[in-house]
């Protein structure tokens, strides 16, 4: 673990292994600690990069929204990468670091080598409904900053969206409760504000500018990113789809060998520039309120 000074900002990175470097984006209220369990997987093929993202976990939570933007996180994660002397890299992201590793590999295509897009949509497209989604977002960060982060996190485990979590062992639930309960109010309140899908430029009309591989994958549970995984597809020149049975919206959650089967299948057939090809499978096989992980 280290901590990088990047743009004013001080954030905690975990880097893992010794290969061609993946870098690791976490969803909304997670941190680089959310892929804890399959970084020794990750890390037998990979230079793992695992940054608690602007606001979550122990990185700085600046107080003006606007420090928040995609934009300005994806400048960050530039710099990170700048500081690892990382030129290139393979970059995974689930639902909100989904929607950062889009906006990553369209400002900085020369960057991303390729692209894991899990449970992720490209934004809000329709004004009206993304207008409507801040003032969702808004009243959600005044609660979390009222409420506290243990009162929002047992709302927010309730709601549907999770409803096949809950079929995760005990165990596995109380690391992610344990893990969220870690964020601060402030840091959760301003992330809506400042990176929320209605807070984000939509980037459904450049979908056909992400020229790299990318594998689009949702859990065949999650009905509403399901559908979103097909219609980006048809956008995206060379996107790959997969649907992961028994899943629901994380799916590295709750199926992490089928999860890590079909990532390793398709990082081995795109040689990064460091890379050769590894076996598909292998390691780690043995295997509602409007979409609020995508916040």
């Amino acid at each position: 673990m280290m901590r990088i000074g990047v743009n004013g900002l001080t954030y905690r990175v975990q880097v893992t292994g010794d290969g061609p470097p993946l870098l690791l984006l976490h969803g909304f209220t997670g941190s680089g600690d959310s892929w804890a369990p399959l970084v020794p997987f990750f890390a037998a093929r990979y230079r793992t990069i695992a940054p608690d993202l602007v606001g979550h976990g122990e990185t700085d939570a600046p107080a003006d929204p606007e420090r928040y933007r995609m934009e300005r996180c994806v400048e960050d994660l530039v710099a990170i990468l700048d500081a690892l002397a990382v030129d290139r890299c393979h970059v995974l992201g689930y639902s909100m670091g989904g929607r950062v590793a889009l906006h990553l590999a369209l400002a900085v295509p020369e960057r991303v080598w390729t692209l894991v897009l899990v449970g992720a949509s490209p934004g809000i497209p329709d004004p009206a409904e993304r207008a409507a989604r801040v003032k969702q977002d808004e009243a959600l960060a005044a609660y979390i900053e009222q409420a506290g982060i243990a009162a929002f996190v047992e709302r927010w485990e309730q709601l549907p969206l999770f409803a096949t979590q809950k079929r995760l062992p005990e165990a596995v639930r109380a690391a992610i409760r344990a893990q969220r309960l870690r964020n601060r109010p402030e840091g959760l309140a301003n992330s809506l504000r400042g990176m929320g899908a209605g807070a984000q430029v939509p980037l459904v009309d450049r979908l056909h500018e992400v020229a790299m591989p990318c594998l689009l994958m949702a859990g065949e549970l999650d009905e509403k990113y399901r559908r979103l995984v097909g219609e980006m597809a048809e956008r995206m020149p060379r996107a790959e789809t997969a649907i992961v049975a028994g899943a629901g919206h994380a799916v590295h959650v709750e199926q992490p060998e089928a999860f890590l089967q079909r990532v390793f299948a398709f990082l081995s057939s795109y040689a990064g520039p460091q890379d050769t090809p590894a076996r598909a499978g292998g390691a780690g096989a043995g295997s509602q309120e409007d979409s609020p992980e995508e916040r």
